[in-house]
């Protein structure tokens, strides 16, 4: 079989504060840019500043702005005033919630102390286009660099599955081979510091995922 033959791991770099990181990671083929308009996180953006860096994003790369239980009039002036490709709910926000903008959109699931399984999960938002597993507990900011069991991300839901929480260079090889995921999702495991990416875990990461889909 050709590479090109096999899955290819999607990849989505998130949390960019600076547009030079964002080129450096376009340059690097990454499939998604993440920008992050909650207040508590150390990645946090404002609107204005989000709307300058999805204008560095180019075509054909996605940009997924990430959201924590926001209120409905935050997320229509998201829509209105950067245009995102994706929207991410990363919070507690119920599927009619979710679906209710008609807007594509990833729902970030908790996966610390998580009890309920991901089929059940994904008959609730079967509106997603895809959810995300994160390392936090319910009711935690995701970025926290914290991994859960990558081979509880392997159950038949019916949704690509997108893997977060605690991947870095060293082993997203190994929690791309546990879970087969459909993409990974990395923010604090490609820094230098919060929000300021790391050129060379940059480029680590993003060789690295491609060797492990070769040795797929």
């Amino acid at each position: 079989m050709s590479v090109s033959a096999r899955h290819r791991t999607r990849i989505k770099f998130c949390g960019f504060t600076r547009a030079s990181d964002i080129a450096e990671a376009v340059q690097l083929g990454v499939d998604a840019i993440g920008l992050i308009l909650v207040p508590q996180s150390p990645r946090a953006v404002t609107l204005q500043a989000a709307a300058e860096l999805k204008a560095a994003i180019p075509p054909f790369v996605s940009s997924v702005v990430l959201l924590r239980n926001p209120d409905a009039e935050l997320v229509r002036e998201v829509l209105a005033t950067i245009r995102p490709t994706l929207l991410q709910f990363h919070g507690e926000e119920p599927a009619t919630f979710c679906a209710s903008f008609g807007h594509p959109y990833l729902k970030a699931i908790a996966m610390q102390q998580q009890t309920r399984t991901l089929a059940e999960i994904a008959a609730d938002y079967a509106s997603a286009d895809a959810l995300l597993l994160d390392g936090h507990a319910p009711g935690g900011l995701g970025g926290q660099g914290m991994a859960f069991d990558w081979a509880r991300a392997t159950d038949a839901v019916g949704l690509p599955i997108m893997l977060a929480g605690g991947i870095r260079p060293d082993n997203v090889a190994a929690a791309i081979a546990a879970a087969r995921p459909y993409a990974v999702d990395v923010s604090s495991g490609i820094e230098a510091a919060p929000g300021l990416k790391d050129s060379g875990k940059m480029q680590d990461f993003a060789r690295e995922v491609r060797r492990a889909d070769q040795n797929s």
